[in-house]
């Protein structure tokens, strides 16, 4: 378990403004893990808007702090800053990435990727109570309301995955292939990934993406 609990390069939550933001979030909170973690999801959940258009290559654009520090990330960082914090205080973690069906992604999106299929899809499992617990704190509450579907809860009991279906009872999202789960972010792992499902974003030469054809998800919808 000493490995869930560890800070690394990308859970790197012994940054300075990183630990300011696990305490303020964290001020007022009963000191009990469940509650903790509960605060801790809101907080990433809302405070950092999820937008894919921002995915970069680079190692140092996946870590916790950087998400924190951009405002705005993917599934991925958002989950790693969600364990990262919960590690600080002594809550183990572990990521988990998997392949996703996204029925209500923008039709921009979906042309960018040329695919419905978003591959190596990022949450986060916590050690509550006896047991891993998922969380998926990528899709903030703005970005919810604009698709029409209830912000993705946690309750730190229960797995929390996806929506599955929109307020109107229309399929929203599924997965369809596990990866596993990691006790750190498998960077290489991930690119190999994405770049085998969109080659095409990617130059010959170099592992910069282009760029996308938007400046976020949630103005593709507005």
């Amino acid at each position: 378990m000493e490995a869930y609990l560890q800070p690394t390069e990308f859970f790197d939550y012994n940054q300075p403004e990183l630990k300011a933001w696990i305490a303020a979030r964290l001020e007022g909170v009963p000191e009990e893990p469940v509650e903790q973690a509960k605060a801790l999801y809101l907080a990433t959940r809302d405070s950092v808007s999820y937008n894919p258009y921002v995915f970069r290559a680079e190692p140092e654009t996946f870590s916790a702090s950087y998400a924190l520090s951009a405002g705005e990330s993917y599934c991925i960082p958002k989950a790693v800053l969600l364990g990262a914090a919960a590690r600080s205080i002594g809550i183990p973690s572990r990521l988990g990435l998997a392949d996703v069906r996204n029925h209500l992604s923008s039709p921009k999106l979906i042309e960018w990727l040329r695919s419905d299929i978003f591959r190596m899809h990022g949450y986060i499992e916590l050690y509550l109570n006896g047991r891993w617990v998922k969380a998926t704190p990528a899709f903030n509450r703005q970005l919810c309301e604009l698709m029409g579907v209830e912000p993705l809860e946690f309750d730190g009991v229960s797995d929390s995955v996806f929506q599955e279906y929109t307020k109107a009872g229309q399929a929203h999202m599924e997965y369809i292939n596990d990866h596993g789960v990691f006790d750190d972010l498998p960077h290489d792992f991930i690119l190999s990934g994405v770049r085998n499902a969109y080659p095409h974003l990617f130059p010959e030469s170099g592992a910069e993406l282009t760029p996308g054809p938007s400046s976020s998800l949630e103005a593709d919808i507005a």
